[in-house]
């Protein structure tokens, strides 16, 4: 099964809140794990923020960043190509998206995932209306 995560799901691998058990055993099941280039400096923004509020220390963000390191090398990584842009630009015309929320669904549009998961009700929304299999960790 191939599995498209956003950041929203992918962080759930890392930090434990709701959802997070879903996102291990979608992980576990999955032939291949595909995720957009911009997963990895939205992960570090997620887990830099932690740290300033005092949700995680500086050594178990040191070694969450190195999981995440780690895990990418086994990920496929989907491309921002004219295609993909081409997309984000159709999806931010039709949906009450951001911008970085519409560029995850143009990359699982472009590498047509078995299942799309996030925990982004609006993404999840446009996924679903573009055609997408959906699951919802939130």
């Amino acid at each position: 099964m191939k599995v498209f995560l956003d950041t929203s799901a992918i962080a759930k691998r890392y930090v434990a809140e709701p959802g997070s058990d879903k996102v291990i055993a979608l992980c576990q099941q999955a032939d291949s794990l595909v995720v957009s280039l911009i997963y990895l400096p939205e992960l570090i923004s997620t887990l830099s923020r932690l740290v300033r509020e005092k949700k995680l220390t500086k050594a178990d963000y040191r070694k969450l960043k190195g999981d995440a390191m780690a895990d990418l090398a086994d990920a496929d990584i989907c491309q921002i190509t004219p295609d993909v842009l081409v997309s984000v630009v159709s999806l931010l015309e039709s949906h009450p998206l951001r911008a970085m929320d519409a560029l995850h669904v143009a990359c699982a549009l472009a590498v047509e995932p078995d299942i799309f998961v996030s925990a982004d009700h609006r993404q999840l929304s446009a996924a679903r209306k573009a055609g997408l299999k959906i699951v919802d960790v939130s």
